[in-house]
């Protein structure tokens, strides 16, 4: 299986949607499957902007379309009527195959999710043509519950959408790195299962994003690691 990790900067507009499928267009013949962090469709501070440029899945229909060439996941900003989300969507096949909105929100320090999205309030696996796959949203892989849940659904692979500012810098790195692997390592290890970690890079009123995009295997070995801060789309083989 072919897996390019999208490690990009997306801006707060809706832009967004137009280079998302310029890379979709640039990687499908060299990849099976396409991974862009949290919040690619939109920007990350949002804020009062949510209430104009969130998406409706109607309005997501080009992603729909290229997904006949190479499975997409996208994270984005969802309008149901008068209720936002935090989502992770995955296409396949020419259609939405699953959907999963972000259960765990943050509301504290820099973080206001809270207060303008709703949470999930459901997780579940689906299959795909690649096996069994589950998706999670940043804040959601920090609690136990979700672990739980993942162990339960048995996938194959894991995919961690995210939006992670730099922060605890030290003289051996980033803590919140350090944080972030040893999380994912847990779960790959625990759930006998590849995770795909996508975050994002670049800068929104002075929060910085670190990268650092990784796939870990079944036994919590990095196979595939991207630099930091650099925007950058690679496939690789897993």
């Amino acid at each position: 299986m072919r897996v390019s990790l999208a490690q990009i900067s997306p801006k707060l507009n809706r832009s967004n949607l137009e280079t998302i499928i310029s890379y979709v267009n640039e990687f499908k013949d060299e990849s099976d499957l396409i991974v862009f962090p949290e919040l690619s469709l939109n920007g990350y501070m949002l804020q009062d902007k949510l209430f104009e440029d969130a998406w409706s899945i109607d309005e997501l229909q080009e992603l729909s379309i290229a997904s006949r060439h190479v499975d997409i996941v996208v994270g984005a900003a969802l309008r149901d009527g008068d209720n936002f989300t935090n989502s992770a969507l995955y296409f396949s096949g020419g259609k939405l195959l699953s959907k999963h909105n972000k259960v765990h929100l943050p509301n504290y320090g820099m973080f206001e999710e809270a207060r303008y999205f709703k949470p999930g309030d459901i997780f579940e696996s689906f299959k795909s043509s690649y096996g069994k796959i589950s998706m999670l949203v940043c804040e959601d892989l920090w609690h136990k519950s979700m672990h739980d849940d993942l162990i339960k659904e048995n996938p194959d692979l894991i995919i961690a959408l995210v939006a992670s500012p730099a922060r605890g810098f030290n003289d051996n790195g980033l803590e919140i790195e350090d944080k972030w692997l040893d999380i994912i390592k847990t779960i790959s290890k625990d759930c006998n299962a590849k995770v795909v970690f996508v975050n994002r890079v670049g800068f929104e009123d002075g929060l910085g994003f670190w990268g650092g995009s990784c796939i870990v295997d079944e036994n919590s070995n990095i196979m595939h690691y991207l630099p930091h801060y650099e925007k950058i789309v690679k496939t690789f083989n897993i």
